[in-house]
């Protein structure tokens, strides 16, 4: 009879001990963001900037975004580069920018172009792992010609990746975000 006790409140415990578990260790879900504008400025060292834009204000809707390019890149020409991302769904806007900044140990912009019409892109700022982002970034434009700049938003991408970290984007995994091709003209 003790036997069957013991047996019974072992299985209580144990029922007891399995019910009250902490479901709160589990890390926050990070969702991805909602991103309708996506504005990279090109600010040359003298000059009026470029200004390369995608809208998609009906997000994942049946209108395709709108693409617009201010001006054509000179050839040789630095430009100091800025992101901005817009969630334009919200009200009121929501500036992406900032999250993409705060979160920046899960995300990197990349930088691909056609025809040479970029030489090369450096990344200006950092997450805390010491990892690029590319919110602030350099371009130097390449030779004359028309092509395509690719920028991509990689989510959770593998920073330590070869050749990742100087904007490679063949080993970074990930998800992609959002991409954006802009047709360019550099003179």
């Amino acid at each position: 009879m003790k036997t069957i006790k013991f047996l019974s409140f072992a299985f209580i415990g144990s029922v007891l001990l399995t019910s009250c578990n902490d479901d709160n260790d589990s890390a926050p879900v990070n969702e991805e963001e909602v991103i309708t504008t996506i504005t990279a400025t090109l600010t040359p060292v003298a000059g009026a900037p470029i200004i390369l834009q995608s809208r998609d204000i009906d997000g994942d809707g049946p209108n395709a975004p709108v693409i617009t390019v201010s001006g054509n890149l000179t050839a040789g020409e630095t430009y100091s580069g800025m992101m901005s991302i817009l969630n334009e769904l919200s009200n009121p806007v929501d500036d992406v920018t900032a999250e993409i900044f705060e979160e920046g140990v899960d995300h990197q912009f990349f930088f691909q172009a056609t025809n040479g019409t970029v030489a090369s892109t450096s990344y200006e700022d950092v997450d805390a792992n010491g990892k690029p982002i590319g919110i602030q970034f350099n371009l130097v434009a390449g030779t004359v010609g028309n092509g395509n700049l690719s920028i991509i938003l990689r989510h959770e991408p593998n920073k330590s990746g070869t050749n990742v970290s100087t904007g490679d984007i063949t080993n970074a995994g990930g998800e992609t975000d959002i991409q954006v091709v802009f047709p360019i003209t550099v003179q």
